[in-house]
């Protein structure tokens, strides 16, 4: 009697048991976090993103400054200021969903190498203003 009573009960628990075990775990309180030992690390902080946007527009405010001091001209500006222009848009797509060090990585560098051109346009002399 034992083992009928077993057996009509075991596969009503199991039945039970199995959609609970296929459902994702909920995400704790404070949201999903990266530790040391993992691969973002908690890299990404907020410290982080203000700095990017900081240079970002470090970057545009320099550019302009060039042209008020008259150290380069508003034609060697304009390819300029385009490529910042890029980059912030650049970067307002990837902060959507958080940046990634790659992306980090890639607008620093974007940020350097527009940077870069700024002073090889003011060290040339040459103010090509038309």
């Amino acid at each position: 009697m034992k083992k009928l009573i077993l057996a009509a009960l075991l596969p009503a628990t199991v039945g039970l048991a199995a959609p609970a075990m296929a459902q994702p775990a909920p995400p704790p309180p404070g949201g999903w976090h990266h530790g040391p030992g993992s691969a973002m690390g908690g890299w990404m902080t907020p410290r982080r993103d203000a700095a990017i946007r900081q240079d970002i527009g470090q970057l545009r405010f320099a550019i302009d400054r060039a042209v008020r001091n008259r150290t380069t001209s508003p034609r060697e500006a304009a390819p300029l200021r385009r490529q910042a222009m890029v980059v912030q848009r650049q970067y307002q797509m990837y902060a959507r969903d958080g940046l990634s060090r790659d992306e980090v990585r890639w607008l620093a560098s974007r940020v350097n190498q527009i940077r870069q051109q700024l002073r090889m346009e003011r060290a040339d002399w040459d103010r090509d203003r038309w």
